[in-house]
């Protein structure tokens, strides 16, 4: 069995202050920074002829705004989490979402497309530091199965964000430019800003800090821990299906197979309600009742399943199935993320009382840089077959890696993981 990676100061993590642990605004407010992400990007999709417009520039250019605010967020994450492990929580915290509200501000007033580029990076890079510190406060305040519950529970706004925030930023559009948008996402940076600094107490204590360093050693450990490496792989496949989708489906669904825009959205609303329920079912039935290792597992070989399925009908293997057999495959692939995504977070943070931002910056790091990475390869042919193939071999190694790393061997706190 694999042991847990050591505490490297030397000392036993505290438990959460009593105030904090389980109240109904601390999760809010973690939800809030959780969905961060997907508003900072998603929001803004509407916006990107308006965009290309102003600076009478190519849509390739313009989506380089969309590339950069993804790898501020994977590059951040990997800076702010082993600092809020020397830190605290709270600091690091609020310095990057009032970083991310002046820079939101600053996007508002790009003059030039190469400046909105970097001002999209710094902008990503600070609101890195709402979804790292919120995984690391999970950890501070849970342990064993109890994590599994509140990341599926947390599911539930990122799942919603993503499908909720291009139709926001369609409405904002009705009433300003794309300008207007940014403004809108510093207005959400300085509320948030707000609410941290009002309701979220600091989780980590100064005893259980690091003393010294940038993290990099706890980061290096945690590569080294099977579980965690495995539990970091089942993420990473899940994550590379989910962004393929994202990427590949409106094309999918409406250039090939006739869908209209409005059927679309609908279908994707539908898409991200499954994720949600199943992320809920996972969080109120599954992990009180199986192994959250038999869950990851579980989750994996369904998504291959799927995978392999559109696969087939993508290659016309059953001839022209039309439009409804192609929706169903992808429901289960996406409401199959329910599974997983939040199960293998819980695993891999259960491993790291003692480093819970480096272990946060390593997955947060490694799921945005496969977005980065996939969302391109998805569009590299028309048609479903590399959605198909991404979603396939990515799960299908996900699950292998899985299995020979993790499985078997339980986290730390997981009582029903062997």
């Amino acid at each position: 069995m694999s042991s847990p990676a050591r505490n490297t100061a030397g000392v036993q993590a505290p438990k959460a202050p009593p105030r904090a642990r389980g109240t109904l605004f601390v999760f809010l407010v973690l939800a809030g920074l959780t969905a961060l992400p997907s508003l900072s990007s998603d929001v803004y999709l509407p916006a990107l002829p308006d965009v290309a417009g102003t600076f009478d520039t190519t849509a390739v250019v313009v989506q380089l705004t969309l590339t950069s605010c993804l790898v501020g967020m994977a590059l951040g994450q990997l800076v702010v989490g082993p600092l809020s492990d020397r830190l605290g929580r709270r600091r690091p915290l609020l310095t990057g979402m009032t970083l991310y509200a002046v820079a939101s501000a600053a996007c508002a007033l790009a003059p030039r497309a190469d400046l909105l580029i970097g001002l999209r990076f710094v902008q990503g890079a600070a609101g890195a530091a709402g979804v790292v510190v919120a995984r690391a406060v999970v950890r501070d305040l849970y342990e064993g199965v109890e994590i599994a519950r509140v990341f599926s529970s947390l599911m539930l706004i990122s799942g919603v964000a993503p499908a909720v925030a291009p139709l926001f930023g369609a409405q904002l559009l009705h009433v300003t430019d794309w300008r207007g948008v940014f403004v809108a996402l510093a207005v959400l940076g300085l509320l948030l800003v707000l609410l941290v600094a009002r309701g979220l107490p600091e989780t980590l204590a100064p005893a259980a800090r690091r003393r010294r360093g940038l993290g990099l050693a706890e980061m290096g450990a945690l590569t080294r821990d099977r579980v965690f490496l495995g539990c970091l792989l089942a993420a990473g496949g899940a994550f590379a299906a989910f962004f393929a989708y994202l990427a590949a489906s409106p094309f999918v669904l409406q250039e090939l197979y006739g869908a209209s825009p409005r059927t679309y959205a609908l279908l994707f609303g539908l898409n991200a309600v499954g994720m949600v329920g199943v992320g809920q079912l996972n969080g109120r039935v599954l992990v009180r009742r199986f192994p959250v290792h038999a869950v990851v597992t579980a989750g994996l070989a369904l998504l291959v399943i799927a995978g392999a399925s559109l696969l087939a009908l993508g290659a016309g293997w059953f001839g022209d199935t039309g439009l409804v057999p192609v929706c169903a495959v992808l429901f289960v692939s996406v409401a199959g993320l329910g599974l997983l995504i939040g199960n293998a977070n819980a695993l891999a943070m259960n491993r790291t009382a003692h480093a819970a931002g480096a272990a946060s910056a390593l997955l947060g790091a490694s799921s945005f840089l496969v977005g980065a990475l996939v969302s391109p390869l998805a569009g590299v042919a028309s048609g479903a077959v590399p959605l198909a193939v991404i979603q396939t071999v990515a799960s299908a190694a996900a699950l292998v890696g899985f299995v020979m790393l993790a499985r078997g061997r339980p986290a730390a706190g997981d009582k029903r993981a062997d």
